[in-house]
């Protein structure tokens, strides 16, 4: 796609816009729009409610994240937008916006703000705003940023005329909407991929290499049969210590060279070890030696949510300046039957995997506990150490062309994600002048669809 440039500019004034076209206006935003805050919906949230709560995860999720609450204090019509006002020192959703472009039942919750449109184009306002430069200037990297009423009002903006706006709307709603689709088949691709990783996993760590191998019955209904010769016992009969760790208050930054760390419950998420999820403990606290990571520890997350409570690695190094914390248990095995890769895989595997999810326990999904005993009393279908040896390699060579092309993928759909965001930026601040553009007639752009209507 060639798209022109606007022939006549001026610089605008404003570091991060840069020229603008020689025709577009400054404006406040307060001069734009009508705003209003958000109230507080957390006493009337309800699973049966008639209105979604519109709070900063369900903006920054583009809608996917949704609460329901009884009660509606602050309600949102169509063509408003929704943006949050509130979030922690480089969070993601701080000034993310979200359209209204349906008759849904909004509630606009507290720390998100509620702008309808009264001279601009909504839609084109919308582009404008989401994660504006001018908003985002705000958030400082250290403390959590709140914008206030004033930070709104008085945001400068470079517009076009009512029209052109239309247009640059138009044309944005077409080409993020192609590629919003190419990027949804790249997620798809990558969830298909993971996929199959996982089902390779759990395939070879509970029925072994061989198909030919001769079967027997587990004992246990969610294992099934396994091969004849593994040895059929529990987590607790392979492992020489079982233990957690301590969490003080810690910076909120990772430990440095000569610094100690504790680990935070992350560096096991995906059943890989990162030891760069720590935070730093204090010059003032005593570390706690016997807390410290050494080659061949099993790590096993104790509380986290109920997608990753559960989630093992190990550690394939000494890290003596590294301490475990509470929120995991370390589990030091018995070489001579069990080598921790292969149990690290086969607790990450889909039928030990179901039964951590069952019994885990908590409040609500973003924090759940698993006991001790959930681990120790695990059963366990388990092959000689060499035939361990040789499902871990092969498995190794396998996962590691799974994972490149993850990766590639993966790539491929960040890419998108900034071409569309740099779409964006270059159509809403004059870059690219769009004002012949016109869609294909088999594909209408929103504009066209509501027309329609």
């Amino acid at each position: 796609m060639s798209l022109l440039a606007y022939q006549e500019m001026k610089p605008s004034g404003i570091e991060y816009s840069g020229e603008i076209p020689n025709d577009w206006s400054l404006k406040r935003l307060g001069d734009l729009v009508a705003f209003a805050q958000g109230k507080a919906h957390e006493p009337y949230i309800d699973d049966d409610g008639d209105y979604i709560c519109v709070n900063s995860r369900f903006v920054s999720t583009s809608g996917k994240t949704i609460k329901t609450c009884s009660v509606n204090l602050t309600p949102a019509s169509l063509n408003d937008i929704l943006m949050v006002m509130s979030d922690l020192p480089n969070g993601r959703a701080l000034a993310r916006a979200y359209y209204v472009d349906d008759h849904g039942k909004y509630a606009v919750n507290q720390r998100v703000c509620r702008i309808t449109a009264e001279k601009a184009h909504s839609r084109f306002l919308f582009y404008l705003l989401d994660r504006h430069p001018g908003l985002m200037q705000n958030d400082d990297g250290v403390h959590q940023t709140h914008l206030s009423n004033s930070d709104f009002q008085k945001l400068k903006l470079y517009l076009p005329s009512l029209s052109e706006q239309n247009q640059i709307a138009r044309f944005l709603d077409h080409e993020t909407a192609r590629i919003d689709a190419l990027i949804e088949e790249q997620q798809r691709l990558i969830e298909l991929l993971k996929e199959k990783r996982q089902a390779l996993i759990s395939r070879t760590v509970t029925k072994g290499l061989d198909p030919t191998v001769q079967m027997k019955d587990s004992g246990v209904e969610w294992i099934g049969k396994v091969p004849a010769h593994w040895e059929l016992t529990a987590v607790k009969y392979v492992v020489k210590s079982m233990g957690q760790g301590w969490s003080p208050q810690c910076d909120n930054y990772p430990a440095e060279d000569g610094e100690w760390g504790v680990l935070k419950v992350g560096c096991v998420n995906g059943g890989l070890f990162n030891p760069a999820e720590n935070k730093r403990l204090p010059n003032e606290l005593e570390p706690d030696m016997k807390l410290a990571i050494k080659q061949g520890d099993l790590l096993i997350s104790r509380a986290n949510t109920r997608e990753l409570v559960g989630s093992a690695a190990v550690a394939a190094n000494d890290y003596p300046s590294l301490m475990l914390c509470d929120k995991l248990y370390r589990l030091r095995l018995n070489a001579e039957r069990v080598d921790p890769e292969f149990l690290a895989l086969y607790l990450g595997s889909s039928a030990p995997r179901s039964q951590i999810e069952l019994a885990a326990s908590g409040a609500s999904d973003s924090m759940q506990n698993i006991s001790q005993s959930v681990v120790m009393d695990m059963p366990l279908s388990l092959p000689p150490v060499s035939e361990q040896e040789d499902i871990l390699r092969l498995l190794g060579n396998a996962l590691k062309c799974s994972d490149e092309l993850v990766a590639e993928v993966t790539i491929q759909r960040c890419l998108l994600q900034e071409r569309r965001s740099a779409l964006i930026f270059a159509a809403v601040t004059g870059k690219i002048d769009v004002r012949g553009w016109q869609p294909p007639a088999s594909a209408p752009s929103r504009e066209l669809a509501q027309e329609v209507v």
